[in-house]
């Protein structure tokens, strides 16, 4: 399975997995690296060294390309974006915010950097400040998300630049990567359907709730703060929302949240925690290495495709 996307990175299959915070540490990138796919180690609310190390500890489990992901509103954001360049990591994705006075020092330390939108006005400016391949985020993902979903902004992104796109935002099987080609992208990136693999290392209380979701258990968190959230709902999200509706202020609201994400993967409080996953979780509920999973999504994809291509006598 080749796209212009495996070949720019020197991966087997196009398939990334999410920067998920507290989630995609070292040995969930490297496991998904290993397997052919472009594993992430996310940065999210961590300092620089703590990033750092696991970029070193990857390094010791594969020899393939991974990516860090860095959350621009991270305090530690420059010096996380200056340790990437020192460290040489092949690659580098971004979300919450704009990359561009990185980019140079980026470029020249020979590393591709791979911005995630939401929009086609910023797919548009990554593209003009650099950015070698851009990850097309859609609604149904898990996390921080935008208003548009995969199905709309997927294509209109694929119109607008020239450089390769993945798809993101419920993509959890081989039917969901299929559909992505189908719509111009060269790749996607998944999140949700990584939580359940054996690499994981989350709270087993976690990995519980996402096996057990059904198609209408998630829920956004946030819209009021202009930051929305999706999440499986609990009982945080139903304070949380109750709270937005009689018109909370951002610090109430916050209050709330803070350390939330740390203590549905850590602690394995699903009740009080913020347990992010996408809407693609009604599909995901198989125990399975990062392997299996990429390898079955890829089998499934190539079989959709030339059964539909059969439709058409080609």
């Amino acid at each position: 399975m080749k796209t212009r996307l495996t070949e720019l990175l020197g991966i087997e299959v196009p398939v990334f997995q999410g920067g998920m915070a507290w989630v995609a540490e070292h040995k969930l990138a490297s496991a998904v690296s290993n397997a052919g796919g472009l594993g992430i180690i996310a940065a999210g609310g961590a300092d620089c060294d703590y990033v750092r190390d696991q970029v070193r500890r990857a390094k010791a489990l594969t020899d393939k390309p991974f990516g860090v992901n860095i959350m621009l509103m991270n305090p530690a954001a420059e010096d996380i974006a200056r340790m990437v360049a020192e460290e040489g990591v092949p690659v580098v994705t971004t979300g919450a915010g704009s990359p561009e006075k990185y980019m140079s020092m980026w470029k020249e330390a020979g590393v591709k950097v791979i911005p995630v939108v939401a929009s086609v006005a910023l797919a548009k400016r990554m593209e003009r400040c650099g950015a070698d391949a851009l990850v097309a985020e859609g609604c149904e993902s898990g996390g921080h998300i935008g208003e548009l979903t995969t199905m709309a902004l997927v294509p209109q992104v694929v119109d607008a630049v020239s450089v390769p796109v993945l798809a993101a935002g419920g993509i959890g099987d081989g039917r969901g990567m299929a559909a992505a080609f189908m719509l111009g992208a060269e790749g996607v990136q998944v999140g949700t359907r990584f939580l359940l693999a054996e690499e994981t290392q989350i709270h087993e209380n976690y990995k519980d709730r996402v096996a057990r979701a059904k198609d209408i258990d998630s829920q956004v968190t946030g819209r009021s703060t202009g930051h929305p959230i999706r999440v499986l709902r609990n009982q945080m999200t139903r304070e949380y929302l109750k709270l937005e509706s009689e018109g909370a202020t951002l610090d109430e609201l916050e209050k709330l949240t803070l350390g939330a994400l740390r203590k549905a993967v850590v602690d394995g409080d699903v009740k009080n925690g913020s347990v992010m996953a996408g809407q693609i979780a009604g599909l995901v509920s198989k125990r399975q290495t990062c392997r299996e999973i990429i390898e079955e999504m890829t089998t499934e994809a190539q079989k959709v495709i030339r059964e539909k291509c059969r439709l058409l006598d080609i």
